[in-house]
């Protein structure tokens, strides 16, 4: 028996880096998934990967800033697996980088309606659901950046994570009764595609490696594993937890 049998699961962003790494865990750990992100033959070889290996999954193309988009995956969930008891809320944007003053009104609105107003919407779709089934688990990904550490050129990005931790906090207290429990994964630097969006040449990769006490970036499976203790009843008496997973990056002065 895996950590999530008989659990069905929603995973955004689930077409590369953590979301696709994490799509892969859950599933062969026995989750039910439905798979969600912009790609859609990235999510279709994704799901005959899972499909191949003896999981089960369906993908939804879509885009996580539309509200249409959260009611069918939630809606996806319990026609085709009968409910919902997991949902990561994993995709996001760098967004529009530079000085403040500069950023344009239009990229700090779509930045934050990708990163914050889509976690928004995905909770007010996935909680009915989860309910219904007694509770779950609600995982948002967020970051160091805003939370421990000011970066330059980044008040788009970090403003809109540094509001999940907020929301995070108020669905856990809103719902805990209710047997739901809401926390957000917190990364450091990722060997993904949006951390390649900041590390452009290998001397800027080395550089945010040193960054972090362990001197080196994160592997996606090492997020994934994260996501899945918050998903699974190894953190069942964790909830509105800020969880960094960042490789001491956060505290790091060497």
């Amino acid at each position: 028996m895996g950590k999530l049998s008989d659990k069905t699961a929603i995973i955004t962003g689930a077409s590369s880096g953590i979301g696709r790494a994490a799509a892969r865990l859950f599933a062969g750990e026995g989750a039910a998934l439905v798979l969600v992100a912009r790609r859609e033959a990235e999510l279709a070889a994704l799901v005959a990967e899972i499909a191949a290996a003896g999981g089960r999954a369906v993908a939804l193309a879509g885009d996580v800033a539309e509200e249409a988009t959260a009611r069918r995956a939630v809606d996806m969930a319990q026609e085709t697996y009968g409910g919902l008891d997991i949902a990561f809320n994993n995709a996001g944007t760098l967004g529009e980088l530079g000085p403040t003053t500069g950023v344009s009104l239009e990229g700090w609105r779509r930045t934050l309606e990708t990163n914050l107003t889509s976690a928004f919407l995905g909770a007010r779709h996935q909680i009915p659901a989860m309910l219904a089934r007694g509770g779950g688990s609600l995982i948002f990904t967020s970051t160091f950046v805003g939370h421990t550490v000011g970066f330059p050129g980044t008040a788009a990005y970090a403003a809109s994570k540094a509001g999940l931790i907020g929301l995070v906090q108020t669905l856990a207290a809103e719902f805990g009764p209710q047997g739901l429990r809401v926390n957000a994964l917190l990364p450091g630097g990722t060997d993904t595609p949006m951390g390649a969006q900041m590390s452009t040449t290998p001397e800027a990769m080395a550089a945010v490696a040193a960054l972090h006490a362990l001197k080196r970036i994160a592997r996606p499976e090492e997020l994934a594993q994260a996501a899945l203790f918050l998903a699974s009843p190894q953190s069942s008496f964790m909830t509105g937890a800020a969880m960094l997973v960042d490789g001491g990056v956060s505290i790091n002065r060497s």
